[in-house]
């Protein structure tokens, strides 16, 4: 499970970078909820494949 967070919060600290400096003082904060959106669009994908799957 730990593995699967470290991923994604370096896929959340990759997409930050793009879009706000690492210097910033908010930089943790955005990271964080890049980080939540990754991992709700991934549980919405997982959740539509399951449904897909079943009929």
């Amino acid at each position: 499970m730990s593995v699967l967070l470290r991923v994604l919060f370096v896929m959340a600290g990759f997409i930050t970078a793009l879009f706000v400096a690492r210097d910033a003082m908010h930089f943790d904060l955005v990271q964080t909820w890049v980080a939540i959106l990754l991992a709700i669009i991934v549980l919405a994908v997982g959740g539509v494949w399951a449904m897909r799957r079943k009929t």
